[in-house]
């Protein structure tokens, strides 16, 4: 967890770009990542050279060469500010984009990385190395931590309806899908990796080393698919810090003909596929089209998940309201789909206010699992009206704000360590559930068989799917939920039309008196 010291020296970085002139937040944050990437290169050596000599052995493995050892992170930080950018410039950056693309994830994305730092601009990078250098980041959690706060100062929207997804509601999907140990995990629009990240980090919470084996540190485990190559070295970077060595984070159009082979790979899913935008049928899988014919990316990306999902593989993935309720041919086949032929288990409906400042639209989680054969028996809805933060553009934390961690399935019972990992109560510690409804969420997801005796006034509840049939597959929160209306008596006409004239009589009298002091 990053304490606020370290919090502040980060904020000194960004503010150095700043009034160096280097505005743009996603050029700071890859330009930082291959200062990162060059650090701990230099780190990984100085560790091999330790191995070796205790083993009193050759160093057999070398990052850098003898000829090489100038471009290592613990020698240039000690030199003038021209000499460094000319090393870094000239050979270290070189020297990156040279390396082999099974050494790392990371560098697999190299090929078309441009440090664009110019040489006016070498007094900035000097300063910036050497804030980098100041911050403490052997701590494994650190070092993730401390990207994962770089990346929240993402605050413009990219292109396509691309934003980053809050990591709190990341956090609160990747506990109700609980990821396990034998999990293959896919993000096909991963972005930042938020999502996988935040998935490694669940695993690391609940199993120990042994029990996760290499397929979770060399990155077997998770998938990852963009086609922005920024984004893909931002990613790359982001699961490294987070201890997952390489993750197959690829370049890839989800949605194109070009990826239409991969199908039932996956065994969760964890996504926030981009809204807005429509595609050509042209360049559409043509498979996608046959599960629903329609030029929508949201419901194109629906289409996908269940292609490449395994059967009995789950998904937690946020979808635009109007995928619940929309009434073209397309989006009726598809919700059909979900209900009669896979099992959906539960909707989340959240306010608008999540994704400000990059957007106001309405939003759900839907969470189902594919099965090929139908088991939807009866739909979880809950309508979130409160995730921690204020609903408006600033977005500020309400309460005070706990770590939380992520529960197991053991914490959200009754009498379990809920109350310590998701603390709810009122005792101006923490957030209240008017404050923070995410506690509330995940304790009623696991133990959504008290859920029946819930009536449809309140904040949660399941529904038959019988009724979500007759109504046309809607899945509208709003279809199904119980307003109740309080009663409200009023005055009768007649005294209320006494009282007017009595208020009248008044104010009439008042203004003769005030006529005969004029008139005085």
């Amino acid at each position: 967890m990053l304490t606020g010291e370290i919090r502040n020296q980060v904020d000194r970085i960004w503010d150095a770009f700043w009034t160096g002139g280097i505005s743009n937040p996603l050029e700071v944050i890859e330009q930082l990542t291959y200062l990162l990437f060059i650090k701990r290169l230099d780190e990984i050596h100085t560790r091999r050279e330790a191995r070796a000599a205790q083993q009193r052995r050759p160093l057999t493995d070398p990052i850098f060469g003898p000829d090489q050892q100038e471009l290592r992170w613990s020698r240039f930080k000690h030199r003038d500010a021209k000499t460094m950018y000319a090393l870094i410039t000239e050979r270290i950056f070189p020297f990156m984009k040279g390396m082999q693309a099974e050494q790392s994830a990371f560098a697999a994305h190299m090929k078309d990385a441009r440090f664009t730092l110019p040489p006016e601009k070498a007094g900035l990078l000097a300063k910036v190395v050497d804030m980098i250098d100041h911050i403490p980041m052997e701590d494994r959690d650190t070092k993730g931590d401390l990207y994962e706060y770089m990346l929240s100062k993402l605050a413009t929207a990219g292109q396509n309806g691309q934003f980053r997804t809050p990591r709190h509601i990341i956090q609160m999907m990747v506990a109700m899908t609980a990821p396990r140990p034998d999990d293959v995990i896919c993000d096909p629009a991963c972005g930042t990796a938020g999502f996988l990240v935040a998935a490694s980090e669940y695993l690391y919470a609940h199993h120990s080393p042994a029990v996760l084996g290499s397929r979770y540190y060399q990155g077997d485990m998770f998938h990852g698919f963009d086609f922005d190559s920024t984004m893909l070295r931002v990613a790359s970077m982001n699961m490294l810090l987070h201890g997952v060595e390489n993750p197959h984070i690829q370049n890839r159009d989800s949605l194109s003909e070009d990826h239409g082979a991969v199908e039932e790979a996956y065994s969760l899913i964890l996504a926030n596929p981009p809204f807005a935008g429509s595609l050509d049928y042209e360049s559409t899988a043509k498979d996608l089209l046959a599960v629903v014919k329609t030029k929508k990316t949201e419901l194109l990306f629906l289409a996908l998940f269940l292609r490449l999902l395994k059967p009995g593989g789950r998904a937690a993935v946020i979808v635009p309201d109007g995928v619940l309720f929309g009434s073209s041919t397309a989006h009726r086949a598809l919700r059909q789909e979900l209900v009669e032929r896979q099992k959906l288990e539960g909707i989340i409906s959240m306010p608008s206010g999540v994704f400000k400042p990059y957007a106001g639209v309405s939003t759900a989680v839907l969470l189902f699992t594919k099965t090929n054969s139908g088991g939807t028996d009866t739909v979880w809805f809950y309508d979130m009206q409160a995730d921690g933060y204020s609903l408006d553009d600033k977005r500020t934390p309400l309460g005070r704000e706990k770590a939380r961690l992520f529960p197991t399935e053991e914490m959200a019972h009754p009498g379990g360590e809920m109350a310590r990992h998701f603390p709810t109560g009122g005792d101006g510690d923490s957030q209240t559930h008017e404050q923070n409804n995410i506690p509330d969420i995940v304790a009623r997801w696991f133990d959504r068989a008290a859920e029946a005796e819930r009536p449809r006034t309140a904040q949660s509840f399941l529904v038959p799917k019988a009724e979500i049939a007759a109504n046309e597959y809607d899945l509208s929160i709003n279809r199904y939920k119980e307003i109740v209306y309080a009663a409200v008596e009023y005055e009768p006409p007649l005294l209320i039309l006494d009282e007017l004239a009595a208020l009248e009589a008044e104010i009439q009298q008042g203004m003769a008196e005030l006529r005969a002091m004029l008139s005085a």
